[in-house]
């Protein structure tokens, strides 16, 4: 693709962008519409808000496996090989490809994911590997580069959203950032959904709340007295009114998943990961453009396989049901679904029973948007050998994939707050990955 050059800030909107689907209300008249919870009102803003059947994704659910997941214990086994230790393998719906035992069933989700399994990175750090994931780019101490997230919101159009549309549930230590796209890209985080989001209703009735918010108005306009331009130059007046917008919206109701029925919250998984993965689906539909969801634990250096079986009864209703409930509601054409985390894990077990960073040959999963289904891209080697850089997939390459994917140019050229350009992604796009 030609490189091309813009200034910050520069929110691009495709021209399909205000071209409405249908497909909600045909799902609603179905009894499966998607955002069904909302207001008429609120629902057709939403709606406004997802692709049309063929066109590009428009949001991006991260699943983020915090820790370097075994790729050996969930989505590369080699049973029966000396690398595997005691760890066994499963059938999956896909013939003669093998999950990790434990993923039963995401095992029979597989047809509609791509697994990567050729992964590699130079980072074997937490914190340089996750940069390096989470952006595309090995991190550079003059620069901090934007996460795919960031990137999205920045990119994609910010329609009727009123809520933040990047957004961390059970964030780590390295939660999604807008680097040199500005802080205002960065992801609001949240928690375990289960708990209502803390600071956003009054303490106090709602007619003593308007009188405060009136006495404010006085003193703010009386210390502005001679000093318009200070004041202004805080954008005091402009975040305040951002937040009052958020702490009033409807779209606030994403959060609240006891709404949806037992019977789903069930099939999620009683667990922070699960709930956030349900809450993901919700702030999807309301036209979040990014959500991460944090699955902590995978750091096995000791007992890694009894830590892989705790990690993946936690991951495996999860990220099974957020597959079939995205694609029973239409919105797996419209939103991409990544699991991954910083790196993979040595074929040699240590001496403790774990395994230590791995960044020669891991895997991912994809999903959804145009990425093919029912594909394992890549290999690694039954005996362990390092995937050497040109045989396997470099991060780049990934992420220029999922920016074609959803209709950013990888190319792009932006310019940074202190004049210099950079490209959104250095990768080539896998022409495998976009069908």
């Amino acid at each position: 693709m030609e490189p091309l050059v813009a200034h910050l800030p520069s929110p691009r909107r495709p021209s399909w962008a205000s071209q409405l689907t249908d497909r909600r209300m045909v799902l609603k008249a179905a009894g499966l519409a998607a955002g069904s919870w909302l207001t008429p009102l609120a629902e057709l803003l939403a709606r406004e808000e997802t692709a049309r059947p063929g066109q590009p994704a428009q949001s991006v659910i991260l699943l983020w496996m915090a820790g370097g997941p075994s790729q050996l214990e969930t989505f590369d086994p080699h049973p029966g090989k000396d690398i595997a230790g005691e760890s066994k393998a499963i059938d999956t719906a896909l013939k003669g490809v093998k999950l990790g035992a434990g993923l039963e069933r995401l095992a029979e989700k597989l047809p509609l994911v791509t697994l990567v399994r050729n992964v590699v990175s130079k980072e074997g750090d937490h914190e340089r590997g996750a940069h390096t994931v989470k952006t595309g780019y090995r991190p550079d101490p003059t620069l901090v580069h934007p996460s795919i997230g960031a990137i999205c919101c920045h990119q994609l159009p910010v329609g009727h959203t009123e809520i933040p549309r990047h957004i961390s549930i059970q964030p780590d230590r390295f939660v999604g950032r807008g680097g040199y796209l500005g802080n205002q890209y960065d992801a609001f985080q949240v928690y375990d959904p289960k708990d209502r989001l803390p600071d956003i209703k009054a303490r106090v009735s709602d007619e003593r709340h308007a009188e405060r918010l009136e006495d404010l108005k006085i003193v703010e306009s009386t210390f502005a007295r001679g000093r318009q331009r200070q004041v202004q130059g805080t954008l005091h007046g402009h975040q305040q009114a951002e937040a009052r917008k958020i702490m009033t919206s409807e779209q606030l109701k994403a959060f609240e998943i006891e709404h949806e029925p037992a019977e789903l919250r069930t099939a999620y998984g009683d667990s922070p990961f699960g709930r956030g993965c349900l809450a993901a689906r919700r702030l999807i539909e309301v036209g979040v453009r990014c959500v991460e969801v944090t699955l902590s634990g995978w750091d096995t250096h000791t007992e890694n396989l009894a830590g892989c079986e705790v990690q993946n009864a936690k991951l495996d209703p999860a990220i099974s049901t957020l597959l079939e409930d995205l694609k029973t509601r239409g919105l797996l054409d419209s939103t991409i679904v990544i699991c991954a985390g910083e790196f993979g894990r040595t074929p040699i077990i240590n001496r403790l029973a774990g395994r230590d960073h791995w960044p020669h040959g891991f895997s991912m999963l994809l999903a959804g948007g145009r990425l093919p289904r029912g594909l394992v891209l890549g290999e690694t080697d039954p005996e362990g050998a390092k995937v050497t850089w040109e045989q396997g997939t470099p991060i780049a390459d990934i992420h220029a994939t999922l920016l074609t994917a959803m209709g950013i140019n990888p190319a792009l050229e932006l310019m940074t707050p202190v004049g210099r350009p950079m490209k959104l992604s250095e990768g080539t796009p896998v022409s495998r990955l976009l069908g």
